[in-house]
């Protein structure tokens, strides 16, 4: 039998959101409807508000999100009901070539639910990322879902399903930041402190946190950044440059997304360093760079989707490190909420005054 919710509903380009009765269907098969127990406040869900995404408005924002499944469609063998899990938004499909060749967190064709949620009217959602949880139920793809220790308070978890999972395994996966590395990261909101989290947990030895925000820069030392920089008032390349030895960071990661930061990042690595480009630019916006200096400098130049994440090998993993008291991850939720003040939370966010606003249902 379908069920009834209360969902934040961004109606138009520009609209402040509100709360509107949601239909979410039983599952299909391969589908699973779960009961959402806390979910996160992302840029993403604001760029989607802001027709920053596409334009198929109506929106069901939220997707870092944990909760317990509830029910699932014909053929889920991997969930059940009453298992606690953390929402992804790449359910790999396991017959790509990306998947075939073994590289499932590449996989080109994740999925999502086929059942759409609709408004009482019957008006199809789309759901952000394909998640949709800023409801005390939503509709996925039982891929989505991965299960994971529930001991993790819903808070906390919830986080891994996106901005967090994407700075952590920016640094660990994409950037293969190992012991003993030098690190610069560029933009210390959410995604950057994750980085420069992700880089001390894998045993950095210097990790230089940049920003324009002093804010932020104490947020990044909270996670590990041994220095700080603030680049409205030093240049960032000779700051990091100074920091190791005058050679540059072995891997650099750009949380921001913009040409001009990107270009620090590109300057402020050492020969044969890495780049890592985590924060998503707008289509308008355009690099250019000598070709002599890509080629001179060598290294790789690299783009992190999702953190290059496999769900099923990396939430459980470090679910467990945050039980551990080795990964600190209570230090991203700044406040608890309510449904009815993700709009504020939305100001907040675009002021600098958070790291993360959760709502908890």
């Amino acid at each position: 039998m379908p069920y009834e919710v209360q969902g934040v509903i961004a109606g138009g380009k520009g609209e402040a959101v509100s709360l509107r009765p949601v239909i979410v269907p039983d599952p299909g098969p391969g589908e699973a409807v779960v009961g959402v127990q806390a979910c996160g406040v992302c840029h993403t869900d604001l760029h989607y508000r802001e027709g920053g995404i596409n334009d198929d408005f109506p929106f069901l924002l939220g997707h870092e999100a944990a909760g317990v499944v509830e029910a699932v469609g014909d053929g889920v063998t991997a969930v059940e009901p009453g298992d606690y899990v953390i929402l992804n938004w790449r359910a790999v499909c396991g017959n790509c070539r990306a998947c075939l060749r073994g590289r499932p967190w590449y996989c080109f064709a994740t999925h999502n639910a086929s059942q759409k949620m609709t408004l009482e009217d019957g008006t199809p959602l789309s759901p952000a990322l394909g998640i949709g949880a800023f409801a005390s139920r939503t509709l996925v793809a039982a891929g989505q879902c991965t299960k994971v220790s529930a001991e993790a308070r819903p808070a906390v978890a919830g986080l891994l399903g996106c901005g967090v999972m994407a700075g952590l395994g920016a640094a660990i996966n994409t950037g293969g930041v190992t012991r003993g590395d030098t690190v610069a990261v560029i933009g210390c909101g959410g995604v950057g402190s994750a980085a420069v989290l992700g880089s001390s947990v894998a045993g950095a030895s210097r990790i230089i946190a940049v920003d324009i925000d002093d804010r932020k820069l104490e947020w990044a030392a909270r996670f590990g950044a041994t220095h700080t920089v603030n680049s409205r008032d030093a240049d960032p390349v000779e700051a990091i440059r100074d920091l190791t030895g005058g050679h540059g960071a072995d891997v650099v990661i750009e949380a921001v997304g913009r040409p001009e930061t990107y270009k620090q990042a590109f300057y402020a690595r050492d020969l044969a360093g890495t780049v890592v480009l985590v924060g998503v630019p707008t289509p308008e916006m355009m690099l250019e760079l000598p070709l002599l200096d890509v080629f001179g400098r060598g290294g790789s130049l690299k783009s992190s989707w999702y953190g290059d994440c496999l769900p099923s090998r990396d939430f459980p993993m470090l679910i467990d490190l945050y039980l551990q008291g080795r990964l600190d991850l209570d230090g991203f939720v700044t406040e608890t909420i309510t449904l009815g003040e993700v709009e504020d939370a939305f100001a907040k966010m675009h002021r600098g005054e958070v790291l993360r606003s959760v709502v908890v249902l």
